[in-house]
């Protein structure tokens, strides 16, 4: 049996994770409300694999996250895959009125609106159209501001979630698909001491971090030179600060090509010839999302 750590049941994460997992045989999900916990039950060996949200269409990198996954963890990546992130206001339409001229919900009896921080970044636009005066609270997941709104009837309270977890809670779709943007999707991340077994892909990627102790004019155009001049395709790079020095930063590179690749091989050697650091967060198959 594969033991999977994923956040809160009915949570895009959930979704994400079995979508991923559908056809690999003797799978259990194993719920947390926190995303170190989620780590935290795979570094202790409770759990195979933990289910990392990592990087959004419109909020980009989840900082925590990387955060984690770089200093506090040693957990290689296994497997990436983009999942779509479609967000819905949930509540109960028992508790809201239309509007007589429209015949449209009137959302004004709404005094508070509950989400994780990713997903409630992802629909302020309706936030600001719709209930511009309701507060708005940050929780540990989606599921969680589900269940908080329905534990809580009759004080105008709403949450932003998946249907999954509204249909599992026994409240409505009060809207659907409120994100501000339609083509917003989530990178997750499979993380675990040992490779996925049971699914195949034709494209790979490896994520590094490159770092150097001392700062000096040139030192990012001489580790981007490597990969360039023998055509390595970078999908991200990013600037993160080592938290050791005020100014100083290490690189967190995704690439298009397997370890296994002598180019990338050569270009790594290159970089570390130069003066740099090189860690390797993994080398790991990358998968899709194919609407069913």
């Amino acid at each position: 049996m594969m033991k999977v750590a994923v956040l809160t049941k009915g949570s895009t994460s959930d979704e994400a994770a079995r979508y991923l997992l559908k056809d690999v045989e003797g799978v259990e999900f194993v719920y947390y409300q926190m995303i170190a916990d989620v780590f935290a039950s795979t570094v202790e060996g409770k759990t195979d694999f933990s289910v990392i949200p990592i990087e959004n269409t419109i909020d980009g990198s989840v900082s925590l996250h990387t955060e984690i996954l770089v200093n506090e963890v040693d957990l290689p990546i296994q497997a990436e895959w983009i999942y779509p992130s479609v967000q819905n206001l949930v509540g109960r339409l028992s508790e809201l009125d239309r509007l007589p001229d429209t015949g449209e919900l009137d959302y004004s009896p709404i005094v508070k609106v509950m989400s994780h921080p990713v997903a409630m970044a992802q629909c302020l636009q309706f936030i600001r159209n719709h209930m511009p005066n309701a507060e708005l609270e940050h929780v540990s997941s989606t599921a969680d501001a589900i269940r908080i709104v329905r534990d809580n009837p009759g004080r105008g309270w709403v949450a932003i979630g998946q249907k999954t977890a509204a249909a599992n809670n026994g409240l409505d779709i009060l809207q659907e698909s409120i994100t501000d943007h339609h083509n917003n999707f989530t990178r997750f991340l499979l993380v675990g001491p040992k490779p996925l077994q049971g699914k195949l892909s034709d494209k790979h990627k490896t994520t590094i971090i490159v770092s150097h102790q001392e700062d000096y004019p040139g030192g990012l155009h001489q580790v981007l030179s490597a990969l360039a001049w023998r055509r390595i395709n970078m999908s991200r790079i990013e600037s993160r600060p080592t938290k050791k020095r005020l100014g100083t930063y290490y690189f967190l590179i995704d690439i298009e090509m397997s370890m296994d690749s002598i180019l990338l091989q050569s270009a790594v050697a290159e970089i570390e010839a130069i003066g740099f650091q090189v860690r390797l967060l993994g080398s790991y198959p990358t998968f899709t999302y194919k609407p069913e």
